[in-house]
């Protein structure tokens, strides 16, 4: 049965009137109050019958748009702006850039700054709760990138598809073993590619090794490689194409070869691991897409389209490259090394 607004009121514990405003007039409600709503609508599947009528809160076609990353030197955040700010010029709207080193501090102070200079804000991958930042929004229309929330629009890179192709490979290449290598805490694709990653090795009857946070740069992987040959894992998905950049080397330095003796795989399929030696086998996430059609939305809210918050999931795919192979044990040298490194870090 079609879900009617009295069902979304209802559920919403708000009398009809609110739950009417805010879809006719969202600037009478607080954001607390308008969140609610549209996120038992977003729930239920309530579709208004018409767009709102209310005032835009500026004209869609010469708004200035804030566009916030935590790291605008990782490639897929520059391919992402990039999209965002083509799309942006196609409309003839302002696009901004800020840059918060994933620091979760400064992204609190960048979005209270620009929630009053913008007219409306896309925040990239946040370190902050979803809830929090909107909170900071106010009620600044926003859109969130790679942090899913309810009550906003979002646009995810779902890597269901991407991860299960990538432990299916895997596994076909005789691995039994496999690790990965984790990004920053704080960080919510991490979090949803630790569960996807133990639901595919689980199904794919494989053992299984979370190696601890890292920072997502080539560094952060360099740091974990003596873990990943400690954890005597044949093959490892890395948090991202830096971090297996970053393994790739730190092997290397500790005499294991990619792929002969370790299989790597990183996620975002950046440019330059189709150059990198080997090549690297990356799951491809879709940035440049989801810059365009977080521009999108964006833009209906700040024209006055208000509508039910919609959540835009964009699929992943494996591109397989030259740093996977099958499995073959490391000579026993390179596993005194990997020993070694194990009890090093069991001392720290």
């Amino acid at each position: 049965m079609t879900p009617t607004l009295t069902d979304v009121a209802k559920r919403a514990n708000v009398a009809l009137s609110t739950a009417s405003r805010a879809f006719s007039d969202p600037n009478r409600l607080g954001p607390q109050t308008l969140r609610k709503v549209l996120t038992v609508a977003q729930e239920l599947g309530y579709e208004p019958p018409v767009a709102r009528t209310a005032e835009p809160t500026a004209d869609a076609g010469t708004a200035t748009v804030a566009v916030v990353v935590p790291d605008i030197a990782n490639p897929v955040f520059g391919a992402f702006v990039k999209a965002a700010q083509g799309a942006g010029w196609r409309r003839g709207q302002t696009v901004v850039l800020a840059d918060t080193d994933f620091d979760p501090d400064h992204e609190r102070e960048v979005l209270a700054h620009l929630r009053e200079q913008a007219d409306g804000l896309i925040v990239c991958s946040p370190r902050l709760d979803g809830e929090e930042v909107l909170d900071i929004c106010g009620r600044t229309p926003a859109v969130l990138v790679n942090r899913e929330t309810p009550g906003a629009d979002c646009v995810l890179a779902d890597a269901t598809q991407g991860m299960r192709q990538a432990v299916e490979y895997l596994a076909a290449l005789g691995h039994r073993h496999i690790g990965y290598v984790q990004g920053m805490q704080r960080s919510w694709s991490n979090a949803q590619r630790v569960e996807l990653i133990r639901t595919e090795s689980e199904r794919a009857g494989l053992e299984l090794t979370l190696l601890g946070w890292q920072s997502e740069t080539v560094a952060g992987g360099t740091a974990a490689a003596a873990g990943v040959l400690a954890s005597g894992a044949s093959a490892v998905i890395a948090h991202n194409d830096l971090v297996a950049l970053g393994v790739v080397s730190g092997a290397r330095a500790l005499g294991v070869s990619v792929p002969e003796e370790l299989s790597v795989i990183g996620v975002d399929d950046i440019p330059f691991a189709e150059v990198s030696q080997p090549s690297l086998t990356s799951i491809a996430v879709p940035m440049v897409r989801a810059g365009a059609l977080a521009l999108e939305l964006l833009g209906k809210v700040i024209g006055g389209e208000r509508q039910t918050p919609r959540t835009l999931r964009l699929p992943t795919q494996l591109i397989v490259r030259g740093s996977t192979g099958a499995a073959r044990t490391r000579p026993a040298g390179h596993g005194a090394v990997a020993g070694r490194a194990k009890a090093e870090r069991s001392g720290s």
